[in-house]
């Protein structure tokens, strides 16, 4: 079901029980997609006066609007948060969004008290580690240490009707703002954060390692581009150039550059505390980035993704764009203008008017791309020095 009939089901949803207070949650979730932001908030309100204890829609709630003192959703959620029988993913939303009206009146001490309670409790939720995303790490720069001779070479590969873009880095780097620019291009379709190469390249490692080959075939990577293309083909776009939005495919730029020789491949770097502190002020909705949820383990996760880039770097030079974020927000008319040559994409004005996209946009930052470009927030965990010292002195070698 496309977005916009998920919204007129919704619609008909609350017109039939104006009391339901889900349908009303995830109206305006989809509102929020589509950019219509003022109407989500109506919808969550109503929501919420339907059903007052209702956690995650204060979470949504949260991230829409700018809290001011005295507001009474802050002391409903407070009055929430005490009851000792609320579910523990109740208490993360409720936590996380109290840390967000905190930090909106100022009150710092409070928004570090209810951030860090919250991310301590989806921690323990995932109960994930970094051993994986090690071990991984380790595979793939052993794997493309010993490429046969022959894959050294470009793939005997069929010209295809479809290109690929893929936008990568950290999350919270700018990767949704980047795709929106682009896939404001009349020539270009914004597929948002596609996990098929994920899956794709995880189902084969797996087969690889299971069977006690410790090396990568042309077979093996014609294998994922015939289906990762197929894949492309189904989304039935009339566009020939996709983007493919999901950052942590950084961990995959040598599969990629091997099966795709032809795509382009867009890093997004940006201020390494900026960045991090982002990702813990954040509520991830999947379970897949557990480190995020620590202040060490963040670190030692951009650690990991800062060796792996270079990595890739070395091995296949020339062939990542790396796109400071920064230099986008004060350049803006230039970085463009740099980053469609990247793409062999003609000049197109929509770029530069990308918050007037009005296409589904599925990430948390989904709000920020509706604005004009603004510049300035890289800085906004200065404020917060005092109470993030760990991560500062963390990230300094990056």
């Amino acid at each position: 079901m496309c977005i916009r009939d998920r919204l007129e089901s919704y619609k008909k949803a609350v017109e039939f029980k104006p009391d339901y207070a889900q349908a009303h949650n995830n109206q305006a979730i989809v509102l929020l997609r589509l950019g219509q932001n003022d109407d989500a908030v109506n919808s969550l309100e109503k929501a919420l006066v339907h059903r007052p204890d209702y956690a995650s829609a204060h979470h949504n709630l949260s991230g829409l609007k700018k809290y001011t003192k005295g507001d009474t959703q802050i002391t409903k959620m407070q009055s929430l948060l005490s009851n000792k029988s609320l579910s523990q993913s109740d208490q993360e939303f409720l936590c996380f969004a109290l840390a967000k009206a905190y930090e909106d009146i100022g009150m710092y001490d409070e928004l570090f008290k209810f951030l860090h309670k919250g991310n301590q409790l989806r921690s323990l939720e995932i109960n994930s580690s970094l051993d994986e995303y090690q071990n991984n790490y380790s595979i793939f720069r052993k794997l493309f240490r010993s490429l046969p001779p022959n894959i050294d070479k470009p793939l005997k590969y069929k010209k295809a009707k479809i290109r690929p873009i893929f936008i990568v880095g950290m999350p919270r780097s700018g990767t949704t703002l980047v795709e929106q620019i682009i896939a404001s291009h009349h020539e270009v379709y914004g597929a948002g954060e596609l996990d098929t190469l994920t899956k794709l390249i995880n189902q084969n490692i797996k087969g690889l390692l299971t069977t006690q080959k410790k090396s990568l075939t042309e077979k093996y990577f014609l294998s994922i581009r015939q289906e990762y293309l197929e894949s492309l083909s189904r989304l039935d776009v009339s566009e020939n150039i996709i983007i493919d939005k999901w950052p942590l495919n950084f961990q995959y730029i040598g599969f990629i550059l091997t099966a795709f020789p032809e795509a382009k491949i867009i890093h997004l770097n940006r201020d390494p505390v900026a960045t991090c502190w982002s990702i813990y002020k954040h509520y991830f909705s999947d379970k897949g980035n557990g480190w995020a949820y620590n202040l060490e383990e963040l670190v030692e996760f951009y650690g990991l993704y800062t060796e792996l880039m270079n990595f890739w770097r070395e091995l296949f030079p020339n062939k990542i764009y790396d796109l400071s974020y920064e230099e986008l927000t004060i350049n803006q008319k230039k970085e463009t203008k740099k980053l469609l040559a990247y793409c062999e994409l003609k000049w197109d004005e929509n770029c530069l008017n990308f918050h007037t996209n009005k296409r589904d946009v599925t990430t948390a930052s989904a709000t920020q791309v509706r604005k004009k470009m603004y510049q300035g927030s890289s800085e906004d965990w200065k404020k917060y020095e005092a109470h993030i010292q760990p991560l500062i002195d963390g990230l300094k070698p990056y």
